[in-house]
Parts: structure tokens; C-alpha cells; sequence
């Protein structure tokens, strides 16, 4: 098998400018002609999509604390045809929960030291000069079993500005693989789960065009990828198995339900399932021959009017919900609700397949990975069943009646008041599988 060297870009802080890099050495990779896989370090789900535009192909997330050993082997197999893998990490380099998970915290550092793959530092330099090297020293000895290959500067004011930096960089002998000026016009626009989806950037491509320049112009990118190393393998693994929701799933897809892990797809079609989208903002129904429905995450609060005036969605979905399962992930566990409120007051009447009402008025930021034993079955998982995951919101829950799903608890083993909730064969939660902790046969 093929076994492709790797780089992971990170930084020392959020916001330090590592997406933005990350997208523009995929695209100008690509632009070389190089194959390059891209992963995303822990449990974001808008980044990868982004990483896929730019690569070509899909990205997957790779994460210590929610994934088995055999999981992430399972996804490193991925790049068995790339000629480069391309990691974007997540907060700063070392940065995790303080309970460690399925085999790590995860940190960036943990995929770093499991990859073997040297990491590329991407240093926020404005209002500093020397002083960066300090940063990157520190960087570099803290953990034995992760290597700094490098950094790259962002942010620069100008060339004196950017000489002044190297020059401490240059006293301890670490590579600096290029310099990177302030460019507002490349910044890429967000909204409060991140950065706005990557279908709903109309100016993307023109954007990665323009990184790709960048980075071609401002760093070695020969240099960069002569850097890489071949990735880690650990020893033989069982691969994690995949259990899909059904043989047919019909899995709603638009601007408003995109949030859903290409890992998962990738698993479910692998075990020989079938996935049959539907487009509730198209006032699409699923497709009554499936065996399955599952309304994965995304913004249902920015669509709420024209989901509630999608009747013909609505009316199909509750008459499938009759005779087989329907699930629901965070925003599509807030569309099988009763009713949401969006963040103008105003409130809209979803589908009422489940009791749940939410409010967007007085949002409240929910965040962090999750544990969750289910008191029932879902699709794909049985009662008592464990699983890794991730929740991010910031709905707020005004009612839930039903019966609770899950018993679910943070990352360091504290109870959550939100324990999803099922009603017949509906069920939902504001939880994102990642991978299984422990099945129940």
C-alpha cells in the first residue's frame, strides 16, 4: 500500500490564519499536479468541506479523544492513492480536553505524534518581530514526540517587518517556509458556527485561485514538501466496523441539513448501503422506498420560514415517520420539533414529530465533545450502546416532553441536561457521532 509522507499545519492560538493556509497549499499543491488528501485534525464539520474544493476529494476527520485506533488507521487508508497528505489542525498545536478519550485529548499533537507527520507552524506575527522564534522554540520542545518542521509567518506588515522576524528565527536555526502580508480581501467569511458553508460561497473558487497565488508567491513550496514525512502505520488493526441506519438511507441534503461526517458516508456506504439525498429546502420528500430517514446538522435557523412552508416535505416525512425510522442530528433534531424561534423572535412551526421547541432569540453556545449511552435504539446502534461525538450550538431548548434518548455526558464525564428525545420510531439529539465507543449486539 501505498504510504504518502504528510504534513499537519497548526498554529499556537485560534484565529492565527491556519484554515486560510491550509485551503491555499492544497489549492496550489493541486495546481503542481500533486494528489494531495486532506484531513481535518478533531470534530469540526464545516472546515473538511472547504478542504474538499480545494483538494478535489473529500477530506476526513481525524480525532484522538471520539475515534477508535482502527477508525483512524481505517481513514489513513484513504490516502493509499495521494501523493501528499495535508492535515489542518485544530486550536492551538497542543491544545485538547483535560480527560483523555479513546486514546488521546484531542489535540492536534496526538494525530501529529500518531502520524509522525511534521507539523508546520502558522504564526500570527503582527506586533511582533523576535519574539516569534521564541514562540516557535517553545513550540518545539515541549513535546518529545511531535516535531516542528518549520513556520510560516502571517500577517506581515511589511519587508523590514518580515526581516526582523526571521532573524530570530535564523539565531536558532529553524526554517521559516515563507512570509505571508495582510490581505483582508482574503479572508474567508464567517457566521457563528464558523465559517459560512463552502456551497454557499459563490466567490470560493476565485478565492482559492487567488490563495494559490499567494502561497506560490510567498512560500517554498518545494521546500514545504520536501519537508513531509511518510505516514506512521500502526501495527494490523481490526477496522472499525460501520453499521449504516439502513440498506436505503434517505439522507436530506441542502444549505440547511449539510453537517454530516464524509467518515461516516464513506462507512456507511462501504458496509453496502445506499444513499438517496432529498433537499427539504426544495421541498423534497424522502424517497418512500428507503428503509431509513436521517436529517443531519446545518442551519435550520437561517431556512425556518421556508421550512415551514415546505408541505410537501413535511407531509411526506411525517407519513414515512408512520412505518419506519427517522433521526435527527442538532439542526435536523431541531426540524423534527415542534417549533423554533428564530434570532429575530420570530417563531416557526417545524415538523412535530417530536415535542422539542428551540429558541435562536437568546441563543446559548453549546460546545464540546460528548459521550452517550442509548436508553433506545437509533437507527444503526442499539439500546445501550456507547458513542463518541460532538456538540456545537447555540440553540436554546425551551421544551422537550418526550422520553430521552441517551444518557449523555462531557468530556470529562459530567452529565448534560440535553439527552436528545424519541417519540415512536422518531428519534433526535443535538449529538454528532463520531464513532462507536462500545455496541451493544
Amino acid at each position: 500500500m501505498n504510504n504518502p509522507p504528510g504534513l499537519l499545519i497548526a498554529a499556537p492560538a485560534t484565529r492565527s490564519g491556519k484554515t486560510t493556509l491550509t485551503l491555499a497549499l492544497l489549492a496550489a499543491m493541486r495546481r503542481r499536479g500533486r494528489v494531495v488528501q486532506p484531513y481535518k485534525c478533531g470534530p469540526d464539520y464545516i472546515d473538511p468541506a472547504f478542504h474538499a474544493v480545494a483538494a478535489g476529494r473529500a477530506s476526513y476527520n481525524l480525532d484522538s479523544w471520539a475515534q477508535s485506533r482502527g477508525r483512524f488507521d481505517a481513514l489513513l487508508d484513504q490516502a493509499a492513492d495521494a501523493d501528499l497528505c495535508i492535515a489542518e489542525g485544530v486550536m492551538g498545536l497542543f491544545d485538547g480536553v483535560a480527560t483523555n478519550g479513546a486514546w488521546g485529548n484531542g489535540s492536534s499533537a496526538d494525530i501529529a505524534a500518531a502520524t509522525g507527520w511534521p507539523v508546520v507552524l502558522v504564526l500570527d506575527v503582527s506586533g511582533q518581530a523576535q519574539s516569534a522564534a521564541a514562540v516557535a522554540l517553545g513550540f518545539a520542545h515541549y513535546r518529545s514526540d511531535v516535531q516542528i518542521a518549520g513556520v510560516i509567518l502571517n500577517k506581515v506588515a511589511s519587508e523590514r517587518h518580515a526581516a526582523l522576524v526571521r532573524d530570530g528565527f535564523a539565531r536558532h536555526d529553524i526554517a521559516v517556509f515563507g512570509a505571508v502580508a495582510r490581505d483582508a480581501s482574503l479572508t474567508m467569511p464567517e457566521r457563528h458556527l464558523g465559517l459560512v458553508q463552502a456551497q454557499e460561497d459563490a466567490a470560493l473558487a476565485a478565492r482559492l485561485d487567488a490563495l494559490a497565488d499567494l502561497v506560490a508567491r510567498d512560500v517554498d513550496l518545494a521546500a514545504l514538501e520536501k519537508a513531509a514525512r511518510p505516514t506512521l502505520r500502526s501495527p494490523p488493526s481490526v477496522h472499525a466496523r460501520t453499521a449504516p441506519p439502513g440498506q436505503r438511507i434517505a439522507l436530506a441534503q441542502d444549505a440547511a441539513f449539510s453537517f454530516v461526517y464524509p467518515h461516516l458516508l464513506a462507512g456507511w456506504r462501504a458496509a453496502g448501503a445506499e444513499i438517496v439525498p432529498f433537499a427539504p429546502l426544495a421541498d423534497e420528500a424522502p424517497d418512500p422506498s428507503c428503509d431509513v430517514a436521517w436529517l443531519p446538522g446545518g442551519y435550520p435557523e437561517l431556512h425556518a420560514g421556508r421550512l415551514a412552508a415546505a408541505s410537501r416535505f413535511a407531509d411526506g416525512i411525517r407519513a414515512f415517520a408512520h412505518t419506519k425510522p427517522v433521526h435527527g442530528e442538532c439542526g435536523g433534531y431541531m426540524t423534527l420539533g415542534t417549533g423554533l424561534v428564530d434570532a429575530a423572535g420570530a417563531r416557526h412551526a417545524m415538523l412535530g414529530l417530536l415535542g422539542l421547541e428551540t429558541d435562536f432569540a437568546q441563543r446559548k453556545l453549546h460546545l464540546g465533545y460528548r459521550s452517550a449511552r442509548l436508553l433506545a435504539p437509533i437507527p444503526g446502534h442499539a439500546e445501550h450502546s456507547i458513542l463518541r461525538g460532538h456538540e456545537f450550538h447555540y440553540a436554546r431548548v425551551i421544551n422537550q416532553p418526550d422520553q430521552p434518548l441517551a444518557a449523555i455526558c462531557d468530556a470529562a464525564g459530567v452529565p448534560t441536561a440535553e439527552t436528545g428525545s424519541r417519540r415512536g420510531r422518531v428519534t433526535g439529539s443535538f449529538f454528532h457521532i463520531v464513532d462507536v465507543a462500545e455496541e451493544t449486539p
